[in-house]
């Protein structure tokens, strides 16, 4: 059993030692978490459905945008650092809000554009602010 719990950690990018920073599909998938917190929350504040299918045409625009901004800032090489959540965020919220809009022709209301901008800001630089200041706190490398 520890073998497997091992083996899944090293593909997951998790490492033993508890001051090392998550590897970049750790941080991938908190990024994901963050847009399906984003979808859910709003659905459900709107007595939405919350079905999965529905719920992933809601995220779609957000999940394609936040793939992009992996690639586009490379954010496998220092998936923690603030600077990478910061052109996430960017690339998430514009991309996303113009990807709803244009490709799945929904709505963006000044309120919707607000509220998602605060959100993915907080969600995505949030946990790596935090997490950079635990790492610094056990003395683990920072930015990585």
């Amino acid at each position: 059993m520890a073998a497997a719990r091992t083996q899944c950690a090293r593909l997951l990018g998790v490492r033993e030692d508890p001051r090392r920073p998550p590897g970049p599909a750790v941080a991938f998938l908190i990024d994901v978490t963050v847009v399906g917190a984003f979808v859910v929350i709003g659905r459900r504040s709107h007595d939405e459905g919350t079905g999965l299918r529905v719920t992933l045409e809601v995220a779609a625009p957000f999940l394609l945008a936040l793939g992009t901004g992996w690639l586009v800032a490379r954010a496998w090489r220092a998936p923690r650092a603030w600077a990478t959540g910061m052109r996430l965020w960017g690339v998430t919220t514009v991309l996303g809000l113009g990807l709803r809009r244009v490709a799945f022709d929904r709505g963006i209301a000044l309120t919707f554009v607000i509220v998602s901008s605060l959100f993915f800001l907080v969600g995505i630089v949030g946990w790596r602010t935090v997490a950079q200041r635990l790492a610094q706190h056990v003395g683990a490398p920072v930015g990585s």
